[in-house]
Parts: C-alpha cells; sequence; structure tokens
C-alpha cells in the first residue's frame, strides 16, 4: 500500500512539474474618473506590475487618460463600460441621449443595484431600456477605438454589463462585433484576492503576497483593483459606505508597485500577462 501511495505522489510530483506556470492579469480599473487616478495608473504600469488598465470612456479625465496611454503603446487597455456615477462630489453623463439610465440631473445614477444609502437611485429601481443600454455601450465603445486603436477588451464599471441576461448577452455580442475580448466570458480565469486584510497598504502587501503563494500551476488569474493617490483630490472623492478612497487606493498603487511584490512573483515563477495574451475573440 506504501509503495502504491508513493507512487502515486511521485506521479503527481512529475505532473505538477509539468504544468505550466500560474498566469496573473493584473488589472488596474477607472482610469478617467480623476487626475490621481491617472497617474496612479500610469505609475502602477510603467514601475509596477499591473499588466492591463480599463477606461471609462464618459469619464471627466478620460482626455488626459487618452493623451497618457497614446504616449506609451506598449500598455494594454480595457473599455470599462460605465452606466453609473457613484461619487457624491464627481459625476459624469452618458454620451448618448440615454433617458432611461440618467437621474434627475442628467448623470448616470450613482448605482446598479438598489442600495439603501440611494434610496431609487439605482439603475434597477428605474425603468432603463435594452435599446438605450446598447446604444451608450456602442458609443462608448467606439470613441474608445477611435482614440485608442490598441483596445483589447471589455469589462463592466460596478457590474453594470452583467445587470440580466439581456444584458450579458448584449455585451458578448458587441464584444464579439468589434472583435474585443470580454472579460471572463470568452477566456475563463478565476479571480484572485487579498488572502487575508486589505485595510492598510502593509496589509495589502502581505496578503496579496499569500495570495500569489495560493496560485495553482496551469491555472490562469484575474486581480482587479484599483489604484490611486492619497492626496487632496482623492481625500475628496468618496460615496456613502465608501469613504476612505484616497488612503485605500494609496495602498493598491503601494502593491501593485511593492519590491516585496515584484520579487515574490519571480521566485515563485508567476507569468504576469495582459488580455491582449489571451488571443483575439474567437
Amino acid at each position: 500500500m506504501k509503495k502504491v501511495l508513493l507512487m502515486l505522489l511521485c506521479t503527481f510530483q512529475v505532473w505538477a512539474q509539468n504544468l505550466p506556470a500560474p498566469r496573473l492579469i493584473v488589472r488596474g480599473d477607472d482610469m478617467g474618473y480623476s487626475h490621481s487616478g491617472n497617474l496612479a495608473l500610469m505609475q502602477s504600469s510603467l514601475n509596477g506590475i499591473q499588466s492591463s488598465i480599463e477606461v471609462i470612456v464618459p469619464s471627466p479625465w478620460f482626455p488626459e487618460a487618452v493623451q497618457m496611454l497614446q504616449a506609451h503603446p506598449n500598455i494594454d487597455v480595457g473599455i470599462h463600460l460605465a452606466l453609473t456615477s457613484e461619487w457624491d462630489k464627481l459625476k459624469w453623463r452618458p454620451l448618448t441621449e440615454a433617458k432611461s439610465l440618467r437621474d434627475p440631473d442628467g448623470y448616470f445614477f450613482p448605482m446598479v443595484y438598489a442600495n439603501k444609502n440611494y434610496p431609487d437611485m439605482s439603475i434597477v429601481e428605474n425603468k432603463f431600456t435594452l435599446a438605450d443600454i446598447e446604444a451608450e455601450f456602442r458609443a462608448q465603445i467606439e470613441l474608445a477605438i477611435k482614440k485608442i486603436p490598441r483596445i483589447s477588451h471589455v469589462s463592466s464599471h460596478m457590474g453594470c454589463s452583467r445587470i440580466n441576461e439581456q444584458v450579458i448577452e448584449l455585451t458578448k455580442k458587441l464584444a464579439k462585433e468589434y472583435h474585443l475580448i470580454y472579460d471572463n466570458t470568452t477566456y475563463p480565469f478565476e479571480r484572485a484576492t487579498y488572502a487575508g486584510p486589505s485595510q492598510t497598504s502593509a496589509q495589502k502587501i502581505t496578503s496579496f503576497i499569500q495570495m500569489l503563494r495560493n496560485l495553482q500551476a496551469g491555472k490562469t488569474y484575474c486581480f482587479v483593483d484599483h489604484p490611486g493617490l492619497d492626496d487632496a483630490e482623492l481625500k475628496a472623492v468618496s460615496h456613502i459606505g465608501y469613504e476612505g478612497v484616497a488612503a485605500d487606493r494609496q495602498g493598491v498603487t503601494d502593491v501593485f508597485t511593492s519590491q516585496q511584490v515584484k520579487e515574490a512573483i519571480r521566485v515563485l515563477g508567476i507569468q504576469v500577462i495582459a488580455y491582449r495574451d489571451l488571443g483575439p475573440n474567437p
């Protein structure tokens, strides 16, 4: 019996050694929502491990994001489809008429789903139309491709592309039409998250490294977070339930640019990839 177990163990070890290294997409979201966010996202790509950036096309700092990304053509970029404008003192509007997606002031609603802090101010609590969503998604995709032709994929801000099955199928259709990867539906991969506390920069770094240790050979993962700077601009950005934006997002930047994290990736043999490395959308 012991010989059989030993043979099985040896067989498993050989099999595991033959598997390719874990692959990890390190994705930074929300480029365009603020100048500080733009700076942090670029820093995380140019000086850190971040391998893909998501841009919010109707956001106020999108023109600056375009200039920054045009200056660095090797950075993988995705369209972060957005139907919400969640911050209390920072807003953006649809690119299209989209009457069913606007709040009483003409901005996007702050939330996708019902939220007790924002009663009746979510998309699902109002009579949105699929036609408005399609027109808005198309406008965002086409403007992004016009300004950043190398766009490789689409993702969604606050999960707005997953409101219901109709919206999911619509997003799949548009991704295929524009030859873009649609997040993790075309190419399945697992979501990676902090493996432990993540309140402070130090906690984030420790928990991120622990997450790296948990990645399995032969699998592809995607880690998503939101780099930012702990400065006056982001200290003024918040919504009810998420008040410590500046400190929290500075912590993400600290993780993505951490020498400890870079060394852990090297020692563990993890392959950091971008969405474009997944190949074309079939």
